[in-house]
C-alpha cells in the first residue's frame, strides 16, 4: 500500500490529509476516451490509503472559539457517529450561535463542522456552505449581506447545492426552473429575447439573475458546470439586490479554489438525446498562500423528443486565490461559456381544443424551423476580482469588481395562426414567421462594503454598509433578408405559409441574412448605497432591517435617432431617471435553538426599462418617451416558521406571503398606462436535508392565488395573472441502499424526483383573459362569445429516477432517466390569443461515470 501524499494547505495545516471516501460521487456514462481515462486514473488512486485523519478546520465566525481536537482515529460522522454524538454536535452548534458563530460549515470547502467541531469525512470538493453530513441542506448563504444562518434569516430561501444539481441532471439554469416548485418558465414574447426567463411567486425575474451577488443583466442561456449552488430568494429583495426583484432573485454561486487538491472528472452519455458531455474540475493548492481551480466543459447533444434540435456547449472557468498575509485574501475568477445549436421555438396551438396541436394531432417531435436559416448561439465572458481584508474579528472589508460581456444571437421560427379547426383536414396551413435578435450586453460593476460587529450589552450586532456603482449596456440588432423566394406568402414579407403536418423544413434560403443597420442601444447607470443590520439577543430574538437607495438612469436610442411609423418619423430617444428608496424589516423569535418563527415586510421598485431586453413598455423595456412612468412599487409581507429536524440535518420551512403591486404598466388598444395593480398571495412549504443518515430529500409545495385589482380595462378586474403556475410541487429523494445488498451503505444509492405543475393560463402581459380574435379565422360572432376563454397549457406530472454505485474507491457510476414516462408537457407559451407553445424534453436516459481523487 502506497503512502498518502499530503496536499498543501492554504491555512498551513501540519497534518496529513487523506484521499476522500465521499459517498456523494456522481455515476456514469462511459464515453470512449473519457472512460479509458477514468480507468487509468483510478488504477493509481485505488492503491492509495485513506486512513489518515483530517485536521480540524476553524470556521469563520464573529468570535473565535477554541478548536476542538479530533481523537486519534475518528470515524466519519455521516457513517459512524452515534445518535448521541450527533445530538451533541447540534447542541454545540446552538451554543456556538449564542456566542455569535454562524453555526454553519466553514468557508473555502475545508469541511468544517457545525459549531466548530471538525468534520472528518467530507469530500475534498465539498460545498463550503452546506451541512457536511447532509449535502442537500445549506446552512448559510454565500453573500456577506446575510450575516446569519439560513435558519435565522426571516425570508423563504430555496438553495440547490451542486449535489442537488447532479441528482436532478440540471445541466442548465432552465432545468432548475423546470424542476423547482414555485418557479414557472416563460418564453421570449414579441418584445423580449428568447432565453432564460423565470417567474417567481408570479413575477418576471429574467433580469433579476445574479452571479456571485452581481447582477447578470440581459437575457442569456446559462450553464451549470461552474456552479457551486443556486440560491433562490423569494419575495422582494431590493435591499439586498437593487431594482426589480418583486418576486425574488436568483443567485448563481461559482466554484472557488480551496486548500485541498482534487480532480473530479465526469463523462455522461445520453441514449435518447445522443448526449456526449464531459466536465473536469481540478483544484490545486500550489503553496500555502496560493490555490488554483479550473472547470472545463464539452457537450454535444440533441434534445429528447424533438427532431433536428441540437444543443452543443463548451466552456472553461477558473479561480485563483492568493493570501499574501493571514488577513488578506485576493481572488481572481474568469468564466467563458459558448453554446450553439438549432433552436426550438415551439409548436402551434389549437385554439378550438385549447391545447397545443401536439396533444393528439401532430407528433411531438415535429419541428417547425428551417435547417437552411435557423441558428442560435450564446456567449458569456466575465471576470471578477475580489479583495477581502479582515482587520480584526469585528471589521471586515470586501471589494468586488466585475467586467463582463454576453451575446445572444438567434434566428428562429414561430409557428403561428394555424388554419385547422376540425380534425382530418390534412391540408391545413400555418404561418412560419421569423424571430431574430443579435444582442450584446456589457456590464461593469463595483461593490465595496464593510461588515462591522459590535455589542451593546447582551445584544450582538452585525452591520453591513456598502456602495455599488454599475454601468450596463445593451446593443440590440435584428436580422433582415430572412424571406425565401419559394412558398413565401408575399415576396416582400418574411412570412412563409407551410403545411401544419409536413412543415417545409428543408426549404432553401439562398439570400444572405445580415444585421439591420439601425440597432437600439440601452445604457443604464446606477449608483447605490445600502445599510443592513441584524441585532441578535442571545440567539432568542433577532431583529433584521435594511435600507437601500438607488439612483437609476436609463437611456434608449436607435442608431439613426428615429423610426418610421405610418409614414411619420418618430423619435426613438428616451431617457428616464428614478431615485428609489426601499427597505426591509424582520423579526425572528427562537423558542428553541433549532426553531425560528419570523415575520417580515419588504418593498421593492421596478423602474421603467428594468427589463433591458424588452422593446416596449408592456414588455418591461424602454424605447419611447411616451412610455415613461414612475417606478412600479411592490410591497410584501411574510410570516413563517423554520425548524431544523432529525439532529438538525433537515430544515423545514412553512411561510404565508402576500405581495401587492401598484403602478403596474399595461397596454390596451395601443395605449400604454401605468396605473394597474394586483396582488399575489399563497403558502410555501419546503424541506431540505437528511431524514436519516441514509435518506435525504429536497422539495416543496407552493400554492398561490392572484388577482387584478385595478386596470385600464374594467373587465380585467378580478382576473388572475397570466403565465404562471398557481400550484406546483417538487420532491427529490435519495436513499443509500447498499446495506440491502450486504454492502456498505454508500456503495449503492437510489433516488428519484417527482414534479407537478398546475395548468398555466395565457392572455396579455398582465391578465389571463382569452381575448381571441376568431374573426380572422372566419368564425361568426356567436362563436367568439362561446370560445372567449383563456388559453391554457395543461397541468402535468413528471417523474425521474436514478441509481448510482461505487465500483471502486474513486469511481462511481450512475444510471438515470428524466421524464420516465415520456410525458408530453410544455415549458411556456406566447402571450396572445393564438399562441405557440415551447415543449419540454421527452424521456432522457443517461449513463455517467465519475472519477474523484
Amino acid at each position: 500500500m502506497s503512502d498518502v501524499k499530503s496536499p498543501i494547505s492554504l491555512r498551513m495545516l501540519t497534518q496529513s490529509l487523506p484521499r476522500s471516501r465521499s459517498a456523494d460521487f456522481g455515476a456514469v456514462k462511459a464515453l470512449g476516451v473519457a472512460a479509458a481515462l477514468a480507468s487509468s486514473v483510478s488504477a493509481s488512486a485505488l492503491a492509495q490509503s485513506a486512513s489518515t485523519t483530517l485536521p480540524p478546520v476553524k470556521i469563520d465566525a464573529p468570535h473565535e472559539k477554541p478548536r476542538v481536537m479530533a481523537p486519534a482515529k475518528p470515524k466519519p460522522i455521516a457513517a459512524a457517529q452515534s445518535h448521541a454524538a450527533r445530538h451533541a454536535t447540534a447542541n454545540s452548534q446552538a451554543a456556538g450561535q449564542r456566542q455569535g458563530a454562524p453555526g454553519a460549515s466553514g468557508g473555502g470547502g475545508q469541511g468544517a463542522g457545525v459549531g466548530g467541531l471538525p468534520i472528518l469525512a467530507t469530500a475534498p470538493n465539498a460545498n463550503p456552505y452546506a451541512d457536511p453530513a447532509a449535502p442537500y441542506k445549506v446552512d448559510r448563504l454565500s453573500s456577506t449581506k446575510f450575516t446569519e444562518p439560513v435558519l435565522n434569516t426571516p425570508r423563504t430561501i430555496t438553495v440547490l447545492t451542486k449535489e442537488v444539481l447532479d441528482d436532478k441532471n440540471a445541466f442548465s439554469l432552465r432545468e432548475i426552473g423546470r424542476s423547482t416548485a414555485g418557479v414557472t418558465l416563460g418564453t421570449g414574447e414579441g418584445g423580449n429575447a428568447f432565453g432564460d426567463r423565470f417567474f417567481i411567486r408570479g413575477f418576471d425575474v429574467r433580469n433579476d439573475i445574479f452571479v456571485d451577488g452581481i447582477r447578470d443583466p440581459g437575457v442569456s442561456i446559462r450553464e451549470n458546470f461552474y456552479t457551486e449552488q443556486v440560491e433562490i430568494l423569494r419575495g422582494p429583495g431590493s435591499t439586498f439586490a437593487g431594482r426589480g426583484t418583486a418576486g425574488g432573485a436568483i443567485n448563481i454561486v461559482t466554484k472557488q479554489a480551496g486548500d485541498r487538491d482534487f480532480t473530479d472528472l465526469k463523462a455522461i452519455g445520453g441514449f435518447s438525446d445522443h448526449m456526449k458531455r464531459v466536465t473536469l474540475d481540478v483544484n490545486k493548492a500550489i503553496s500555502p498562500i496560493l490555490a488554483v481551480r479550473v472547470n472545463a466543459l464539452y457537450q454535444g447533444s440533441n434534445v429528447a423528443g424533438r427532431s433536428y434540435v441540437t444543443d452543443d456547449r463548451n466552456g472553461v472557468s477558473s479561480s485563483v486565490v492568493f493570501k499574501p498575509v493571514e488577513n488578506l485574501k485576493l481572488t481572481a475568477e474568469y468564466t467563458h461559456v459558448y453554446l450553439n445549436g438549432l433552436p426550438d421555438f415551439g409548436v402551434p396551438y389549437n385554439r378550438i381544443w385549447n391545447r397545443p396541436f401536439t396533444e393528439g394531432l401532430v407528433p411531438r417531435y415535429t419541428w417547425y424551423g428551417f435547417l437552411d436559416r435557423d441558428k442560435q448561439s450564446a456567449l458569456q465572458n466575465f471576470g471578477t476580482y475580489t479583495a477581502e481584508y479582515r482587520y480584526n474579528e469585528n471589521l471586515t472589508l470586501n471589494s468586488r469588481l466585475r467586467q463582463g460581456r454576453s451575446m445572444l444571437d438567434y434566428i428562429g421560427t414561430l409557428p403561428e395562426s394555424p388554419s385547422l379547426f376540425f380534425p382530418g383536414v390534412f391540408n391545413a396551413t400555418l404561418n412560419l414567421n421569423p424571430q431574430s435578435r443579435h444582442q450584446s450586453t456589457a456590464v461593469f460593476d463595483e461593490q465595496t462594503e464593510a461588515t462591522i460587529k459590535f455589542e451593546t450589552g447582551p445584544v450582538k450586532h452585525a452591520l453591513v454598509a456598502g456602495v455599488e456603482f454599475a454601468r450596463e449596456g445593451v446593443t440590440r440588432y435584428t436580422y433582415t433578408g430572412l424571406q425565401s423566394e419559394v412558398f413565401s406568402a408575399n415576396p416582400n414579407s418574411n412570412r412563409i405559409v407551410g403545411n401544419l403536418f409536413l412543415p417545409p423544413t428543408y426549404l432553401a434560403f439562398p439570400g444572405q441574412r445580415y444585421l439591420s443597420n439601425d440597432p437600439v442601444r440601452i445604457a443604464v447607470d446606477t449608483k447605490s448605497g445600502y445599510l443592513i443590520e441584524t441585532a441578535n439577543y442571545q440567539d432568542v430574538v433577532l431583529v433584521n432591517g435594511g435600507v437601500r437607495a438607488d439612483d437609476y438612469n436609463i437611456t434608449s436610442r436607435s442608431e439613426t435617432g428615429y423610426t418610421v411609423s405610418g409614414g411619420v418619423l418618430q423619435p426613438t430617444f428616451a431617457r428616464s431617471h428614478s431615485t428609489m428608496v426601499n427597505y426591509n424589516a424582520g423579526v425572528v423569535f427562537k423558542p428553541l435553538p433549532n426553531v425560528s418563527a419570523y415575520a417580515a415586510y419588504a418593498t421593492s421598485s421596478t423602474p421603467v426599462g428594468a427589463e433591458l431586453d424588452g422593446s416596449a413598455a408592456n414588455y418591461g423595456g424602454l424605447n419611447s418617451a411616451a412610455q415613461i412612468f414612475p417606478p412600479q412599487m411592490n410591497y410584501a409581507g411574510e410570516v413563517g416558521l423554520k425548524w431544523e429536524l432529525f439532529d438538525r440535518h433537515l430544515l423545514a420551512t412553512a411561510a404565508f406571503f402576500r405581495t401587492d403591486v401598484t403602478g403596474a404598466r399595461e397596454v390596451n388598444s395601443g395605449v400604454t398606462t401605468g396605473n394597474a395593480s394586483y396582488f399575489v398571495d399563497g403558502i410555501d412549504l419546503e424541506a431540505a436535508g437528511n431524514i436519516t443518515d441514509k435518506w435525504m430529500i429536497l422539495g416543496g409545495i407552493v400554492l398561490m392565488e392572484s388577482q387584478v385589482t385595478s386596470s385600464y380595462v374594467r373587465t380585467n378586474i378580478g382576473l388572475p395573472l397570466a403565465n404562471i403556475a398557481h400550484q406546483s410541487f417538487s420532491l427529490l429523494s435519495k436513499y443509500k441502499a447498499g446495506e440491502l445488498l450486504g454492502l456498505a451503505p454508500d456503495m449503492l444509492e437510489i433516488g428519484g424526483q417527482s414534479i407537478y405543475r398546475s395548468k398555466v393560463y395565457g392572455g396579455s402581459n398582465l391578465v389571463a383573459n382569452g381575448s381571441p380574435s376568431f374573426s380572422a379565422y372566419g368564425w361568426p360572432t356567436a362563436a367568439n362569445t362561446i370560445l372567449n376563454v383563456p388559453t391554457e397549457l395543461p397541468s402535468y406530472w413528471r417523474f425521474d429516477v436514478f441509481a448510482e454505485s461505487k465500483i471502486g474507491e474513486n469511481i462511481t457510476m450512475k444510471f438515470s432517466v428524466n421524464n420516465l414516462f415520456n410525458r408530453t408537457f410544455y415549458d411556456a407559451f406566447y402571450q396572445s390569443s393564438a399562441p405557440f407553445a415551447q415543449m419540454a424534453p421527452g424521456r432522457s436516459v443517461y449513463l455517467e461515470t465519475r472519477v474523484l481523487f
